[in-house]
């Protein structure tokens, strides 16, 4: 079990993050298919999840900027792989949504084989958020999604969206029976980590989490 870090050293980790999120972060690259990524170049965390669980808002807030991915309030929007860069250091991948029976099952059927080649086959993937609407917890197509990422020994950090909705009783058990069914997938660290793109809560530790990805 991994020590838990002395406040100078938590602290010296929350600044780090955020010096790294206070760089620039721009949109570089789309891709609809495997053949049609980007050079594998820098390091990438990919951002999973199903359909409206809050992807893109949680990464406008994580790089402090309202439109920088697309929120939509219609979900299945997000429909190929988008690569954003930031600072020349590290790029941040929001994958499509899966879990949206609205979309046609062709449609859905081809983001799944993008992701799941996604994830399989990238070198440079280093981590991967699969967000968790605090709401709702764990479905049956969460478990899916882990187990390709057991699969592709892709290091997995879960994270509670949307905490701002729930009532702390709530959302210490959400966490509890996350971190429960987190046991059986061994890709996945055993915290289970939270966030609110609307008031900031988890943001912090979010960037801290990912800054040490890519060290300096």
């Amino acid at each position: 079990m991994v020590d838990a870090p002395t406040p100078e050293e938590h602290a010296r980790q929350l600044e780090r993050g955020r010096l790294l999120f206070a760089k620039p972060c721009t949109f570089v690259w789309v891709a609809g298919t495997v053949a049609e990524l980007p050079p594998d170049e820098l390091p990438e965390v990919a951002f999973a999840g199903r359909s409206n669980v809050g992807k893109s808002s949680l990464l406008n807030a994580l790089v402090g900027q309202k439109a920088l991915a697309n929120v939509s309030q219609t979900p299945g929007r997000t429909q190929k792989l988008n690569f954003f860069e930031l600072d020349g250091r590290l790029r941040l991948v929001d994958l499509p949504g899966y879990g949206y029976a609205k979309v046609a099952k062709d449609k859905v059927d081809a983001w799944t084989q993008l992701i799941e080649d996604y994830l399989r086959g990238r070198p440079s993937l280093r981590r991967a958020l699969l967000l968790i609407d605090a709401r709702v917890g764990i479905k049956d197509s969460d478990e899916a999604a882990l187990r390709v990422l057991d699969a592709a020994a892709v290091a997995t950090r879960v994270v509670l969206t949307k905490v701002d909705k729930v009532k702390a009783g709530e959302l210490a058990e959400q966490k509890d029976a996350v971190a429960r069914r987190l046991k059986d997938h061994a890709a996945a660290f055993p915290e289970v980590a939270v966030s609110s793109a609307q008031t900031g809560a988890g943001i912090a530790e979010l960037r801290a989490d990912i800054a040490a990805l890519v060290g300096g």
